[in-house]
Parts: C-alpha cells; sequence; structure tokens
C-alpha cells in the first residue's frame, strides 16, 4: 500500500481528489495539509511514502516545504500536482527535491499511475512540462550520447543510472558499498562529463538517454 499525504489549500479539490485516489487499491491518503507548514508537520507525524504538493500555498509554498521535507525526509517521493506549469516553478520544484511535475488536468488513472512510478523512484513529468525541461538541458559537449556514455567508467554508469532512479547519496553508497565521498566525487565527475548543471540534470539525462536497469 502506497501512503499519501495530499497538499493543497484548495479544500474541494483536495477532497476530491482524496476520494479518486483512495477508489484505487494500492493507494490510501494519509492525511491533507492546508498550506505548506501543515505539509510539512504532518510529514513528520505521518511519514508518507508520497506526497502530492501545490506549489502556491499560503504561509509556506509547496517549493520550501519540498526543500525542507527533502532535506529531513530524502526517502519520501514528491509530486508537484498544480495548475502552474511556469518554468521557474518547474525548475525550482526540481531542484528543491520533487521527483514529478504533473498538472491538476491530469486523469485521475494516469495520476495513480505515475504515482506508483514516483514511489519507485522514477521521474514523472506532464507531456507539456516534459518538452519545457528537456530544452534546458544543455547540449552534450561530445558529438553524440553515444560517444558519452563510451567516454563512462562502468562505475561512473552505475552511478550515474542510480542517480536516474532518484537514489541519494547514501542510498547509492550503499547499493555500490563505496563510501558517501566516494559517491560524492563520482556525481561531481558526472556532471562535468555530461554538461549539466545539478544533479536533476543529471538524473533527467539519464532517463533519457540510458536504457533501464536490468532487473
Amino acid at each position: 500500500m502506497i501512503r499519501l499525504l495530499l497538499a493543497d489549500d484548495q479544500a474541494l479539490f483536495r477532497q476530491g481528489l482524496a476520494s479518486l485516489l483512495e477508489l484505487e487499491e494500492d493507494l490510501s491518503v494519509v492525511g491533507q495539509a492546508q498550506d505548506g507548514r501543515d505539509a510539512i508537520l504532518l510529514t513528520q507525524t505521518l511519514q508518507p511514502d508520497v506526497i502530492l504538493m501545490d506549489v502556491r500555498m499560503p504561509i509556506c509554498d509547496g517549493v520550501e516545504a519540498t526543500r525542507e521535507i527533502h532535506q529531513r525526509f530524502p526517502w519520501i517521493r514528491i509530486l508537484v500536482l498544480t495548475t502552474f506549469d511556469e518554468d521557474e516553478y518547474i525548475w525550482t520544484s526540481l531542484q528543491a527535491g520533487a521527483l514529478g511535475y504533473l498538472l491538476k488536468s491530469t486523469p485521475a488513472s494516469q495520476l495513480a499511475a505515475a504515482i506508483r512510478m514516483l514511489h519507485d523512484g522514477h521521474f514523472q513529468l506532464g507531456p507539456t512540462i516534459a518538452p519545457k525541461v528537456i530544452a534546458q538541458l544543455r547540449p552534450p559537449p561530445l558529438k553524440n550520447e553515444q560517444n558519452h556514455l563510451e567516454r563512462l567508467s562502468d562505475r561512473e554508469l552505475d552511478v550515474l543510472n542510480l542517480i536516474g532512479q532518484g537514489k541519494s547519496n547514501r542510498e547509492i553508497s550503499q547499493i555500490l558499498h563505496l563510501t558517501e565521498g566516494t559517491v560524492k566525487n563520482y556525481v561531481s565527475q558526472l556532471l562535468g562529463s555530461l554538461g549539466v548543471r545539478d544533479r536533476t540534470q543529471a538524473a533527467l539525462w539519464a532517463q533519457q538517454y540510458l536504457s533501464p536497469p536490468q532487473t
């Protein structure tokens, strides 16, 4: 069962969304927050698996709430669900730690599927959001993506794959049996090699150009 916390200042929307999501057998809404500060407090007590976070809310907006929750509870997945598709909101939310960004117009069935994918650590971007994000990725400095991959060591590819799955440095260190310091060094090297600004862009690059990891 995937435990959900809904954070939105519109009570009617929040309640209607909760009713729709509760129809899914594997989803359970364990709490509802009316603003970002409420979301932070409820996260601390409820420890949900996934948070659906609006961006514009009173007292504490969704971006700041996402940043604080991600810093304190990095294992909790955050999916932004909003009516706003401005580039600034998208990037600040992803850089704050959100693993997805969808619009409220997303059909309930697609939203439920996105929640499941996000719960597994995969980025989820709406069809109008993804092109905006991809457009912000700087072109690779090498001739093509295949050349990029050939330049990376097997260990760097392992780290990049896990970044693409939304894993934190601590999780990567445990999976690959490396120290967190070594993982940080690999991440820094990857940012330079791929020509991307930050971890969010590296994760999106990995999801766009790497084959899904074998299970």
